[in-house]
């Protein structure tokens, strides 16, 4: 017969301390990390997105040899979808049937001019500012910006969060600048000097 006590398993009290202290570490460095990488992910997306819209759109021009539009929408992920609403709400590229020629409009017909892409609303937290409310951006079949009477065409597009134009990871902004230019080149900006000489204008831009 085993006379000798058995031995109780389980921690002390000193090996929970010790461990409470190790997850407490890792939670404090970890979660603010994790939180910045996230947003710093719906940043880089959104402006992303935006970016991939504007390349399709003027290398779908090209292609076709016809006008194709690129404009917010409040219906984007609808069958049906038309220009409308905010850049927030969501966007749409579709190709238009205008002829060369005569003056085109932002109004899609669903039975004759094709749906190329759409983007749903963007992601909570995420802010964006349009200089000058700009509700659209037109490629010629040539591949070149194309104005519509009485519409003002994109040029920036602020993408931004809670924190600004605030120095991010990398040395780079935790904002982003979308630019498209007249002759229909597109880049995302990430230097925070520029962004800063950008949303002080004129005219000036707040963001968020």
């Amino acid at each position: 017969m085993n006379t000798y006590p058995r031995r109780l398993r389980g921690f002390t009290l000193y090996e929970l301390l010790m461990t409470m202290l190790v997850i407490g570490v890792v939670l404090v460095i970890g979660v603010p990390n994790m939180t910045a990488f996230t947003a710093n992910n719906r940043i880089t997306a959104t402006a992303n997105d935006l970016h991939a819209a504007f390349q399709l759109a003027r290398s779908e021009a090209a292609r076709s040899k016809s006008n194709v539009v690129i404009c917010a929408s409040n219906n984007a992920l609808d069958n049906n979808a038309t220009c409308g609403g905010t850049w927030a709400d969501g966007f749409i590229v579709f190709q238009s049937t205008t002829p060369p020629g005569p003056d085109p409009d932002l109004a899609r017909d669903p039975a004759n001019e094709p749906l190329l892409r759409a983007s749903p609303a963007i992601a909570t937290g995420v802010n964006l500012r349009v200089t000058g409310n700009a509700s659209y951006f037109m490629y010629a079949p040539t591949g070149m910006g194309r104005e519509i009477p009485g519409e003002t065409a994109v040029s920036q597009i602020f993408v931004c969060d809670e924190r600004g134009n605030t120095l991010g990871t990398g040395g780079s902004s935790a904002a982003r600048l979308f630019v498209a230019t007249p002759v229909g080149r597109a880049t995302v900006v990430r230097d925070m000097a520029t962004i800063g000489e950008a949303l002080n204008g004129p005219p000036a831009v707040t963001c968020p």
